[in-house]
């Protein structure tokens, strides 16, 4: 968590610098709103998650049926971005978000928010994934979660070695999903499933 809240002008003034660190001429019509636009994109879509509670980002819960105790819910391909804390350069990529229902279920809607909770922070991709799935079973009491993530990493892609075709993964997995190997094939069975369709 950010040490203190953010402080907008400071952002702004911060970026101008770089620019002129840069040598860049700020003059330049392109550059003139930079700063502005630069500390409205990171406090609205980059760091936003700080700001969030992960157990309100769940929202309402509904009882859960006796049947539905005994079957994953599952939703895949959500689009999620992030920013990595190493060289402060965006990713990319596809969640698939599960949970064995204890007494309570979500809104299937309410899973992306608990993910944007996570991805919005300066963070790894393997951070969001051990949050994500450990918020779950947290929040919802739910005795099997996972959250597995897929990403094109900026700084892979363009910096070092550019590997551009580089896709990188990371899962994480709580209680049943962590123990039971037929569980686990069953929530992969589905992922499979979720990308063919």
């Amino acid at each position: 968590m950010p040490a203190k809240k953010p402080d907008r002008a400071r952002m702004e003034r911060a970026v101008a610098d770089f620019l002129d660190a840069m040598g860049l001429d700020r003059n330049d019509p392109n550059l003139k709103a930079t700063p502005e636009r630069v500390a409205e994109a990171w406090l609205e879509e980059f760091i936003d998650g700080y700001a969030k509670k992960p157990d309100e980002q769940l929202g309402e819960r509904f009882p859960a049926g006796k049947t539905s105790k005994r079957q994953l819910v599952v939703v895949t391909q959500l689009r999620f971005h992030s920013m990595c804390p190493h060289h402060l350069l965006p990713y990319t990529g596809t969640a698939h978000l599960a949970y064995l229902p204890g007494r309570e279920v979500v809104g299937f809607g309410r899973l992306n928010a608990i993910l944007e909770t996570f991805a919005h922070r300066l963070t790894l991709q393997e951070e969001i994934a051990r949050n994500v799935a450990r918020a779950l079973a947290q929040s919802l009491k739910s005795p099997a979660t996972a959250c597995i993530l897929q990403a094109e990493q900026t700084c892979l892609r363009l910096r070092g070695g550019h590997q551009r075709d580089a896709v990188t993964h990371a899962e994480a997995y709580e209680g049943l999903l962590k123990r039971d190997a037929g569980l686990r094939s069953e929530l992969w069975a589905r992922i499979a499933g979720g990308s063919r369709s």
